[in-house]
């Protein structure tokens, strides 16, 4: 857990660094910062997206992920956990509930956040989780800049999605081949793609009930061991 701890504590003190420089800003240029934060997330989720060598399995994991995620309602649950945060947090802030959510899907879905946990959980390296750690932090920085302090509520989420992949991950470790994690990474790459479009207000994506596809891999990988398939 000591990584998921420094990641938490690196966006915690990249928000507050952001927050500091936030009215030094000028409205057009936070446009422009977002603009191309937008544009960059879609490019950092089409690295991944593309290394796929299973797209069937990916567009599968997209299909039914969007299927569970709408009937639980995870999106409508983090808009209202945002909106609940923002009436207790940040009542003047009127991006709390948009930074919070937007934030919380770009340090959870990464590759980097599924690879790092795994492998402080399984073998006690935290090395990518630093270094996830120093890029959220960076990118902290901008979020809260531009969006306010609800980025800084999104290291909470990180905290508990991060650390129950790596509680979980020894008994996982079995099915979470390099294939697995592979086609697990492509999927968060299509839907940090998703993200980048919302940030650019191009089309709102409901990206939070695409989030149980990336586990479909795996879900495939247990299935698949169980039943011989």
């Amino acid at each position: 857990m000591i990584g998921t701890l420094v990641n938490f504590a690196a966006i915690i003190l990249g928000s507050i660094i952001g927050m500091l420089i936030k009215n030094g800003i000028k409205e057009e240029y936070k446009k422009t910062i977002m603009e191309g934060v937008g544009l960059t997330v879609i490019v950092i989720g089409l690295m991944s997206g593309i290394k796929s060598e299973n797209i069937v399995l990916v567009i599968i994991s997209i299909v039914l992920g969007g299927i569970i995620g709408e009937a639980i309602g995870i999106e409508r649950k983090l808009d209202n956990l945002g909106n609940k945060l923002e009436s207790r947090f940040g009542k003047k802030d009127s991006n709390f509930s948009k930074g919070f959510v937007t934030a919380s899907l770009v340090y959870c879905v990464g590759a980097m956040a599924i690879v790092g946990s795994l492998e402080s959980g399984l073998i006690g390296d935290h090395n990518t989780i630093f270094a996830k750690s120093i890029l959220d932090g960076i990118s902290s920085i901008i979020f809260a800049s531009t969006l306010g302090v609800g980025v800084a509520f999104s290291a909470i989420p990180v905290l508990l999605y991060q650390g129950i992949i790596t509680i979980l991950a020894s008994s996982l470790k079995n099915f979470l081949t390099p294939e697995v994690i592979l086609e697990m990474s492509a999927v968060g790459g299509i839907l940090i793609m998703a993200i980048g479009i919302n940030i650019l207000e191009m089309k709102r994506i409901k990206v939070g009930n695409m989030l149980p596809g990336i586990f479909i891999p795996l879900i495939y990988s247990i299935l698949t061991s169980i039943f011989g398939l």
